[in-house]
């Protein structure tokens, strides 16, 4: 059952990251989402009604709320990031997230890294390199990839958000024993109360927001929906089935993402990068199950 639940979580994941490059033509990244947040807390709501308010504890919605902070600076940079780049070529960078959870455990809590894990980073280095290789460009352009795109540095910027909230996510729901039916509205209402702190300490403040709003609050309602039914479907598919596993497939939605979002937006060399993508998954894929 919880092989579905992942599957599902990474396709509505890859369709809630091609509408979020739709929509983002249209909309500044940060207005984007804090609207974003308020639409998911709106339809997150009703699963309030089959929460269990007794598991829940301070310590919990304290590491909850630090959580979110981190998540969304992540997701923000990764809006900056889709927004400013190709899709097929900026969101497989992600999938270089479990390297550096796997190398902060090796350096901060002394854990080895298995042959597993090392031919894992070899494939997600490999895959990396010829994701970034330019049409026509030497050998050594992918080594220059930073310097010459600087989009790039927001997913970089990203990962290592992620490394940490996933660490975070695991906690609250293994060892706190925090309720899906709970953890999503309250991780939705933190979000936009952050991102409302955002906007407001930016020097427009919230003066774009109603223009944003007109011109792009179906787009967001949908990236809503779908946001909403991955990350329930991920929170179930974590309770149900190994935590590497279920973020094995998980991975997937970025190859998803990166060929069905490639050929709706028309991005070049789709071919190369979609191969790409999946000897990265593979790297990702070895590094989760090390």
């Amino acid at each position: 059952m919880w092989q579905i639940l992942a599957l599902l979580s990474a396709l509505f994941s890859a369709a809630a990251a091609v509408a979020e490059k739709k929509a983002l033509f249209r909309m500044d990244a940060l207005d984007f989402s804090f609207l974003l947040s308020v639409f998911t807390f709106v339809l997150a709501l009703p699963f309030l009604f089959l929460a269990d308010f007794s598991t829940l504890s301070l310590s919990a919605v304290f590491i909850l709320y630090l959580k979110t902070i981190l998540g969304a600076a992540a997701f923000l940079l990764v809006m900056h990031g889709i927004q400013k780049n190709e899709l097929s070529n900026s969101l497989p960078l992600l999938a270089l997230t479990p390297a550096f959870v796997a190398l902060a455990a090796f350096f901060i809590l002394g854990e080895t890294i298995g042959s597993r894990g090392f031919t894992g980073m070899v494939l997600l280095l490999v895959g990396t390199y010829f994701l970034q290789l330019e049409r026509g460009g030497n050998w050594k352009s992918p080594f220059l990839f930073l310097r010459r795109n600087n989009a790039q540095w927001y997913i970089l910027g990203a990962i290592l958000l992620f490394g940490t909230t996933t660490i975070l996510d695991k906690t609250l729901l293994r060892d706190f024993k925090l309720q899906a039916e709970l953890f999503l509205p309250l991780q939705q209402l933190f979000l936009g109360l952050n991102f409302l702190l955002f906007l407001l300490l930016r020097k427009p403040g919230l003066s774009t927001l109603p223009g944003g709003f007109r011109q792009g609050w179906k787009l967001v309602l949908l990236v809503a929906v779908f946001a909403l039914t991955y990350r329930y479907t991920h929170l179930l598919a974590m309770k149900a089935g190994p935590v590497a596993l279920v973020l094995s497939v998980k991975r997937s939605s970025v190859f998803f993402a990166a060929v069905f979002g490639g050929q709706y937006f028309r991005e070049e060399e789709l071919l190369r990068r979609a191969l790409a993508v999946l000897v990265m998954l593979a790297g990702a894929v070895f590094v989760i199950l090390s």
